[in-house]
């Protein structure tokens, strides 16, 4: 076994990481192999690098078969299966987030949007749990990409229990951005931290998206809280990649979160 793959199978057996893509773990210490001095140094910069992708996010490990459980006995309820699904989404930092404003953040910048039949979410998180606040109709499949293979085998079974037309997957979206014409694209608080991993990733991804909207979004503070200048360092950050694409912009900004939908006029009818 050479190097690389001692290094991702070291990574891969951290209980912390062993349900993430291979594909990103590899690529990611392929990259901390070239420019660290010895595997020991790239182990830790591999792993601290895989932290800042998604680790970060977890303030636990998430007992998806108690969740699961708590979904089901809410099933028929519509108050009582929201609240499950919120104190789901609770569980991840990203959704747990966006809580606040989950009554008027989908309601709000979705309201003129055209039927469309499919949405993919990439990163999505715990985001699939969302599905009861967006207006959609029950024929709209849902298409959800993250990089943990636990969470997505999760939403997944989330969906089959909802009702909703859809499917899952584990993608590193860098290495292999989603090219699958769809309705709306879902970006949610996700560019930041592909250029975190990659100067070329965001460009890229945005080149082989095929959607007639996208919903973009940036957080209002970091994860340790800090909000000043962040939202103008984002809508600058947005306004950087849009710059020559043919697209039609609208903003909005809630207390926790900045979104853009996009209208993207050469995308797919």
């Amino acid at each position: 076994m050479d190097e690389l793959e001692k290094l991702v199978t070291a990574v891969l057996a951290a209980p912390k990481y062993r349900y993430i893509s291979p594909a990103l773990v590899r690529r990611v210490a392929v990259r901390e192999l070239a420019v660290r001095r010895n595997s020991k140094e790239a182990l830790k910069a591999t792993k601290n690098k895989l932290h800042q992708v998604g680790g970060a996010y977890f303030a636990a490990k998430i007992d998806y078969a108690r969740a699961l459980a708590d979904l089901q006995t809410a099933v028929g309820d519509d108050a009582a299966f929201r609240a499950a699904c919120r104190r789901v989404m609770g569980l991840h930092t990203s959704t747990r987030e966006r809580l606040p404003i989950l009554e008027e953040f989908y309601a709000t910048i979705l309201a003129d949007l055209p039927p469309v039949q499919s949405v993919m979410d990439v990163a999505c998180g715990l985001n699939g749990l969302a599905w009861p606040w967006m207006p959609f109709g029950p024929d709209t499949q849902y298409i959800g990409y993250d990089i943990y293979a636990d969470m997505v085998g999760f939403v997944g079974e989330f969906l089959a229990l909802a009702g909703v037309r859809g499917e899952t997957a584990v993608r590193d979206v860098i290495s292999e951005p989603p090219n699958r014409p769809v309705g709306l694209v879902l970006l949610l608080k996700l560019l930041p931290v592909l250029a975190q991993v990659e100067e070329t990733a965001v460009p890229r991804l945005l080149d082989s998206l095929q959607a007639k909207y996208l919903l973009i979004s940036f957080p209002t503070a970091s994860l340790g809280g800090r909000k000043k200048g962040m939202v103008a360092n984002y809508e600058a950050q947005f306004q950087a990649w849009a710059d020559g694409r043919n697209w039609d912009v609208q903003r909005f900004e809630f207390a926790t979160e900045l979104a853009f939908l996009v209208r993207c006029c050469s995308g797919i009818a």
